[in-house]
C-alpha cells in the first residue's frame, strides 16, 4: 500500500497553496535541489569535460529512460530520454509514416483527433509539408475516432488523456483496431505518464512519447522521451538524425549511420542538469503502486466534482462523470473561466485556464489529499457566490493561462 503522507512530504509546497495544476507543471521535489547542486558543484566543477566519461553523462538518457519506462510498461531499453516533447513527436510520426509507407504505399492519412493537443497536430502539419507526399491529417471527434479506422489510414497519432477534458482514450482497444485496420499507432502520453497505470508492451502500442514535467514533477523545461516497440527499433528511421543517434558519434563520419535501437531516437547533446533534476524526482516513484494513484486519483477526482456540482451551480462539468473513462484531471466550463481562475489563484488555489471557457485541475495523489479538495472548493464556492472574479485585475490576460 503507498504512503501518501510519505510522498507528500518529498516536495516543497508554498504556504498557503492549494496546488491543483500538477497536470501541467509538477512541484519541486525537495531532494531535486541538493541533486543538481551535486552535480554542478562536484562532476561539473571538478571533472569539467571529464564528466561525460567520469560522471556517466553520456548514458543518463538511457538510464533514466528506463526508470520512466518502468511507469509506462516499456521493456528496458526501449526509452529514451532528451529534447523536447515537440521534437519526440515529429520523431515518432516521421518514424511510423516510414514504417507504414514500406508496409503500404498508399495509405496517406494521418488519423489524430480534435482534442489532441495542438503541438502535435503543428509538427504533423509541418511533417506533411516537408515530405510533401500527399499526406493528410484528418480530425475527427474523440468519440469517431475508433469508428474512423479504416484501411486509408498509415497511422494514429493520439493523446491518451485529453489536456482539455480528462476524457481517456482506450489505447489497448485502439491500438487492436487500428493494427487490424494495418495501421501504426502513436500515444502521447503528456498527461498519462505518472497520472494513471500505463501498459505499452500490453496494449502493443508502436511508439508513444510524453513529457516529464507534469505529473513526473521533472521541472519547466524538463526532456522528454521517446518509446519503441521492439519489434521496430532497428527498422525504425529517427529522420532528424542528430550525431549522438549515430552508431559512433565521436568516430565524426561525414555520413549518418543510425545507432542500435532506441539509441538511435538521441538527437543532440542531452540536457545534463534538467536530467538531474528528473533524477531526483523519480525518486518519489520507488516505493509508489500506480494502482494505489490510480485509486486514490479517482477518489479526489469525484470528490471534487461532487463538491463542485452542490455547490456552484453555474460551473459545467467538461469531464467524463465515470473515473474510469478519465485521466487525473477536472475541466469546468464558465463564460468567464479565466477570471474565475484568476480569483482562485489569487487566493492560493492554483489551477489553470484552457480556451476558450475551461478551469482545469489536477489531482495528484502524491501530495494532493481529500482535505485540499474541501478546501479549495469551499474557497471557489465563496468566489462563485459572491461574484469575487468579476474584477478587472482578473481579466487582464497574461501570456501563460
Amino acid at each position: 500500500m503507498t504512503d501518501f503522507q510519505k510522498t507528500r512530504a518529498l516536495f516543497h509546497m508554498p504556504d498557503g497553496v492549494i496546488y491543483l495544476d500538477g497536470n501541467s507543471l509538477g512541484p519541486l521535489p525537495l531532494s531535486a535541489t541538493e541533486r543538481v547542486r551535486a552535480l554542478m558543484v562536484d562532476q561539473w566543477g571538478e571533472m569539467l569535460i571529464r564528466g561525460w566519461n567520469q560522471g556517466g553523462w553520456m548514458a543518463t538518457p538511457r538510464r533514466i529512460g528506463d526508470r520512466v519506462g518502468r511507469l509506462i510498461g516499456a521493456p528496458e531499453g526501449t526509452v529514451v530520454m532528451g529534447d523536447t516533447l515537440s521534437i519526440k513527436v515529429y520523431q515518432a510520426l516521421a518514424s511510423a509514416l516510414q514504417l507504414a509507407e514500406e508496409r503500404d504505399p498508399a495509405r496517406r492519412v494521418i488519423l489524430s483527433d480534435s482534442g489532441n493537443f495542438p503541438s502535435d497536430l503543428y509538427m504533423a502539419e509541418g511533417l506533411i509539408k516537408s515530405l510533401d507526399r500527399g499526406y493528410v491529417l484528418k480530425l475527427v471527434d474523440p468519440l469517431a475516432v475508433e469508428e474512423a479506422i479504416d484501411e486509408t489510414v498509415a497511422v494514429t497519432m493520439l493523446t491518451e488523456v485529453d489536456y482539455r477534458t480528462g476524457r481517456l482514450h482506450d489505447m489497448k482497444a485502439l491500438t487492436k483496431k487500428a493494427h487490424a485496420a494495418g495501421a501504426f499507432t502513436i500515444w502521447d502520453l503528456a498527461h498519462s505518464a505518472g497520472a494513471i497505470p500505463v501498459d505499452l508492451l500490453g496494449a502493443d502500442a508502436d511508439f508513444a512519447v510524453g513529457c516529464t514535467y507534469k505529473y513526473l514533477n521533472g521541472g519547466p523545461g524538463a526532456p522528454a522521451f521517446i518509446y519503441v516497440a521492439p519489434r521496430h527499433a532497428d527498422q525504425a528511421r529517427p529522420a532528424l538524425s542528430g550525431w549522438l543517434g549515430h552508431e559512433k558519434p565521436f568516430a565524426f563520419d561525414l555520413s549518418y549511420r543510425p545507432g542500435e535501437g532506441i539509441d538511435r531516437m538521441r538527437v543532440g547533446t542531452p540536457p545534463i542538469l534538467a536530467l538531474a533534476a528528473l533524477d531526483a524526482a523519480l525518486d518519489a516513484w520507488d516505493d509508489v503502486d500506480m494502482a494505489d494513484v490510480r485509486e486514490k486519483s479517482i477518489a479526489l477526482c469525484d470528490l471534487f466534482i461532487a463538491e463542485v456540482e452542490a455547490r456552484c451551480p453555474s460551473l459545467t462539468l467538461a469531464s467524463p462523470r465515470d473515473g474510469r473513462s478519465r485521466g487525473s484531471q477536472v475541466s469546468f466550463l464558465h463564460d468567464e473561466g479565466y477570471a474565475i481562475m484568476q480569483a482562485l489563484i489569487a487566493r492560493g488555489v492554483i489551477g489553470d485556464f484552457r480556451a476558450p471557457n475551461a478551469i482545469r485541475f489536477g489531482f495528484t495523489p502524491l501530495y494532493i489529499d481529500e482535505r485540499d479538495v474541501v478546501s479549495a472548493v469551499d474557497i471557489l464556492a465563496e468566489i462563485m457566490d459572491q461574484r469575487l472574479w468579476d474584477r478587472p485585475e482578473f481579466k487582464q490576460r497574461g501570456v501563460v493561462t
